[in-house]
């Protein structure tokens, strides 16, 4: 039988640090847990960044072969927003805007899209907000015709 006082020296270790591996985790675990939380906040913007990118390729595109003005800007407006929905970001977050620059053959017609990527489910990181945007620019066709197609 090993007597009461050993005991307690055996569960110490041979140097008696009892308490390091302790304050180790304490310092450790915060810095594992904003590392991970960070690496999650960059997925999620990455993604949303390539969702804008899309969306504002899809509105200047839909935009630069519509048959006029009119007809053009809300179905840009709604291919943008289809193409953001398609990538799961919420609408009441997105802007998107259109510029027509005139709309004449050769001419360019762009789209602005941008996003706020929330990051207040993410602990640590719940106090920021990062926006992403990107624009698009297409090249009307010379030799498009202008007359609206009937639906």
């Amino acid at each position: 039988m090993v007597p009461r006082w050993n005991r307690r020296a055996r569960l110490r270790g041979p140097s008696g640090e009892s308490g390091q591996a302790m304050v180790e985790a304490a310092i450790a675990v915060p810095v594992l847990l904003l590392l991970v939380f960070g690496v999650v906040a960059i997925g999620r913007i990455t993604d949303a960044k390539v969702a804008v990118q899309a969306a504002a390729r899809e509105a200047s595109r839909t935009l630069a072969v519509a048959p006029s003005e009119e007809q053009g800007t809300p179905d840009a407006l709604d291919a943008g927003r289809a193409a953001a929905l398609g990538y799961r970001l919420a609408e009441e977050r997105l802007t998107i805007d259109v510029d027509v620059n005139g709309f004449v053959r050769g001419g360019e017609v762009s789209a602005d899209v941008s996003y706020s990527v929330p990051l207040s489910d993410l602990p640590l990181l719940s106090f920021f907000e990062v926006e992403v945007s990107s624009s698009h620019t297409e090249q009307i066709e010379l030799y498009r015709s202008r007359e609206a197609v009937a639906r």
